[in-house]
């Protein structure tokens, strides 16, 4: 994001300096006339529209889609916790102490991670206990609810994964940065040397609003990371109810990990 407003910037200068210093040498006769504010607008208009077209399929896709997976896997994991109450004693309390691991695990270290496009581990260390747990109850009423339960969790922390990292390509990325540079400065050229203030104001608005526009894209592409970005809030409710109803059998030391989802040394 610091690099497009860089580079917007010395756009703009460029734009500018060729105006002082370049359009002379095309125009021979002294004008204070050039592009007026006007027709600022036409270029501006179809580039804004075409970035804020990008930007809402953008929205719409990507950070959809990981919001709507984040909710469905803290859903699923409350109906593992839900569907643990018909489990004998012991399996009760493992999955439903696995549950609390599992979103603690999630939460601060599987969120920080995908800021940056990635995983982390932690969590498959309870997801793969939760397995562990579901064999033993093979046969029993409570089995193909918890088994129905955890796919459908694996399902969406799936799909949250895969839309942490970038949708857009990056080359993509940079042919728009490039279309913003070649506007600028051309829109620069055409500027009037004299009495071009008001054309000037305008001008440095327009690269103002295409840096926006392209650093929009450039967040909401990664829907996990900066400034627009999914909250951790649904599994954080995930993990106080599975807490709540852990706690109500159990205590706190009875939980096979710490605070950060790591299991807890024997």
């Amino acid at each position: 994001m610091v690099l497009v407003i860089v580079v917007a910037a010395l756009a703009l200068l460029a734009g500018l300096a060729a105006n002082r210093f370049l359009r002379p040498r095309l125009i021979s006769e002294d004008d204070d006339s050039g592009m007026a504010v006007k027709d600022l607008v036409g270029p501006l208009l179809t580039l804004t529209v075409l970035l804020l077209a990008f930007v809402l399929v953008t929205a719409n896709g990507s950070y959809g889609k990981a919001e709507v997976a984040s909710r469905g896997e803290a859903r699923a994991v409350d109906q593992l916790v839900e569907a643990a109450e018909y489990a004998p004693d012991a399996q009760r309390a493992e999955v439903q102490a696995d549950a609390v691991c599992y979103t603690r695990a999630v939460r601060e270290q599987e969120w920080p991670a995908m800021a940056d496009g990635k995983g982390s581990a932690a969590p498959s260390v309870w997801s793969t206990d939760f397995r562990r747990v579901f064999r033993e109850l093979d046969g029993k009423p409570a089995f193909g609810m918890l088994v129905a339960a955890d796919n459908k969790r694996s399902e969406e922390r799936e799909e949250r994964l895969t839309q942490a990292t970038a949708s857009i390509p990056g080359v993509i990325l940079w042919f728009l940065l490039v279309t913003l540079v070649i506007t600028v400065v051309a829109l620069g050229v055409c500027l009037p040397r004299r009495n071009n203030r008001g054309q000037i104001i305008t001008l440095t608005v327009i690269t103002a609003l295409l840096t926006a526009a392209l650093c929009i894209i450039r967040d909401v592409d990664r829907p996990f990371g900066g400034v627009i970005s999914v909250k951790s809030t649904a599994i954080a409710e995930a993990e106080r109810q599975a807490t709540r109803d852990f706690l109500t059998r159990h205590t706190a030391a009875d939980l096979p990990c710490d605070a950060r989802g790591n299991r807890r040394s024997a």
